[in-house]
């Protein structure tokens, strides 16, 4: 019995690598930044693994879904240095994270919903604003902001309204106006700019609010696979740090 168990504690690099299809020389670089406990050394210089190292690897894959590679990386690091509350953080910043993102999701979808309908395309054309959309003076007094709001959402890239080309005046039409109102309605929910255009850009990229949608599940399908990661990695930490914690 101590025979064998001498046996199972002795592991090389390439048993460890092999087990998760990585290479060797991962398995020293993950040793080097601490997701793995340093290894003992032969006579001759080689590393020897234990099933504790590939405990802990098992855990770092685990973990690494839900945090991330730097994360992950961190939170084993942590432990491995005898710092559990800093490990501890970072799995509290995690969670924090997507609960940020469940929140923005929560108000880009709120924000789409209060602005107004699209106009069906086989429907009769609206009434135009002025000749072929709405200067910036209406739409500043329609969203309750001042102008100079308008051309700071504008240099933000958040607003693109067309010149007009006799006067130089700013024309908005359907589309801009559209972008005016979601911005309005995410700043009011205390977003900053450059947390908006990546919104933005997505609804110009899909072409109006209805194939946004796809993109929206999709958007929870992913927080619903991170949140499971995130619990399936605690799980893995968990085990790991009751046998070696």
């Amino acid at each position: 019995m101590p025979q064998k168990l001498q046996r199972e504690e002795r592991l090389r690099p390439v048993d460890l690598a092999r087990a998760h299809g990585l290479s060797t020389q991962a398995i020293r670089n993950y040793e080097e930044a601490g997701i793995l406990p340093a290894a003992e050394r032969s006579a001759h210089g080689y590393r020897r693994y234990t099933p504790r190292h590939a405990r802990a690897l098992a855990t770092f894959l685990a973990l690494l879904p839900g945090h991330g590679h730097r994360t992950a990386t961190g939170i084993l690091a942590a432990v491995h240095r005898g710092a559990p509350d800093e490990a501890f953080a970072l799995i509290d910043e995690s969670h924090l994270q997507l609960l940020t993102d469940r929140r923005t999701l929560r108000s880009v979808e709120s924000a789409l919903r209060d602005l107004a309908p699209e106009r069906d395309p086989a429907a009769p054309p609206a009434a135009p604003r002025g000749r072929a959309g709405t200067f910036i003076g209406p739409l500043a007094d329609e969203l309750g902001v001042r102008p100079a709001t308008l051309r700071a959402w504008e240099r933000a890239g958040l607003l693109r309204p067309r010149r007009d080309p006799r006067t130089g005046y700013r024309v908005y039409d359907e589309s801009a106006v559209r972008d005016a109102r979601l911005t309005h309605q995410l700043r009011r929910g205390g977003y900053p700019l450059e947390g908006i255009a990546p919104v933005i850009d997505q609804l110009r990229s899909a072409g109006g609010r209805e194939p946004l949608a796809a993109a929206l599940r999709d958007w929870h399908a992913r927080l619903r696979a991170r949140a499971r990661a995130l619990l399936s990695g605690a799980a893995a930490l968990d085990a790991y740090l009751e046998r070696y914690g």
